[in-house]
């Protein structure tokens, strides 16, 4: 749904960390780029009225709704934005989906691939009636990995034998910190490996241009129990603000994944995915090993990425460091200057930019809700491998 003045309505469910990221996305997308239709932040929902003013209030949007199924019958919502917890994620697609509404939803795409086969299915219906869907893997739209991406694609790795991936945090070290709705199953569906996990697996796919086959797996919650926490997060997954209150509860989650994999093109991957690495804040690295090639990424040296040419000659060949930062990489010449730096929060821009000229072009975005699927595949093959002792689980198509 266009709005009139080529206007696209933004609805947006959850305003703590994502909703603030996404809200951030919105308002710079128009400014910095280009666009066909302009975002325009019509109405931010969350359960706690008060609370919800508040946010919409601080971070610029016109109006509230406490019902999410509000959004679904309002004119001035043209695309629903999902940055609630994962178990709503379904539910709220699948409805805005059949009401014509465009959706971004957060990753990962739900908590159980029946969950997400459904949102699947129903973004494939949607496709066919020009109404589009992108899950949130915001780190695709990092430069340094998109251009990492196109040296794979052009062959500058040769084959690709070695996948290494880890993403380590630490904010849940203390044993006292409260029982938040990211440590229980029944809301975010997994711990780490749903959390940040997804992360590298989605990022090792789009890499590779391919797909893991199978994995074989461990996990473990270190800290079984936890402080309850005085208020339950509203919809958002802050971690700001939090205390313990009275009681304790179980953590039903992973704190920690550990897994092998294989792609269908036959190279080895390994993954790592935990909070409880104590002094890493968010850690997320990644190279790729090729026959012609090697490159890596680190996160917490976003501008940049590491490039080994093995066609080189040896007396002069190593890796180099690439500064992503010239106007010919991609995203880059709507922002600053060469070796101006960009951030985290550019990442949703580029998303929000991307999305909105699919949409107006009439085409499917990526990540799609497809893509989406495939990672939960993964993330299911390995909770089922953990909970059989590591052993070999493949993954469905």
């Amino acid at each position: 749904m266009v709005g009139a003045g080529g206007t696209l309505g933004i609805g947006m469910v959850g305003y703590a960390f994502m909703g603030a990221a996404h809200t951030h996305a919105w308002r710079t997308a128009g400014r910095f780029f280009d666009l066909p239709l302009a975002p325009d932040l019509a109405v931010l929902c969350g359960r706690n009225a008060e609370a919800a003013q508040r946010a919409a209030e601080r971070l610029g949007w016109r109006s509230t709704e406490t019902d999410w199924k509000q959004l679904l019958s309002r004119d001035d919502v043209g695309l629903v934005d999902i940055c609630s917890p994962g178990d709503t994620h379904a539910d709220i697609a699948i409805a805005a989906l059949d009401a014509g509404k465009h959706v971004l939803c957060e990753k990962p795409l739900a908590n159980t691939v029946e969950e997400a086969r459904a949102m699947a299915a129903a973004a494939e219906r949607a496709a066919a009636r020009g109404v589009r869907s992108m899950v949130g893997f915001s780190y695709r739209r990092v430069p340094a990995l998109v251009l990492a991406r196109r040296l794979v694609a052009e062959g500058r790795l040769g084959q690709v034998r070695h996948v290494r991936a880890a993403y380590l945090q630490d904010w849940i070290v203390d044993p006292e910190f409260p029982l938040v709705w990211r440590l229980r199953r029944e809301t975010a569906g997994s711990g780490a490996l749903g959390d940040i996990g997804a992360h590298i697996v989605d990022m090792a796919q789009y890499l590779t241009g391919d797909v893991l086959t199978g994995v074989s797996a461990l996990t473990e919650t270190f800290i079984k129990e936890r402080p309850l926490p005085t208020a339950l997060s509203d919809a958002g997954g802050g971690l700001s603000g939090l205390s313990a209150g009275a009681g304790r509860g179980e953590v039903t989650v992973d704190d920690a994944a550990l897994f092998l994999g294989r792609f269908a093109g036959g190279a080895l991957a390994t993954f790592e995915a935990t909070r409880f690495a104590i002094g890493r804040k968010n850690a997320l690295r990644i190279e790729l090993n090729g026959s012609l090639g090697s490159l890596a990424f680190d996160l917490e040296s976003l501008n940049e990425l590491e490039f080994y040419d093995g066609t080189e000659d040896p007396d002069v060949a190593g890796f180099r460091r690439i500064l992503v930062t010239e106007p010919t990489h991609p995203y880059v010449a709507a922002w600053w200057p060469p070796g101006h730096l960009l951030g985290y929060e550019h990442t949703f821009t580029h998303q929000a930019v991307d999305l909105v000229t699919d949409i107006a072009a009439d085409r499917d975005p990526v990540p799609s809700f497809a893509d989406g699927l495939r990672v939960q595949l993964v993330l299911d093959a390995v909770q089922r491998s953990a909970a059989a002792g590591g052993g070999w689980q493949p993954i469905s198509e």
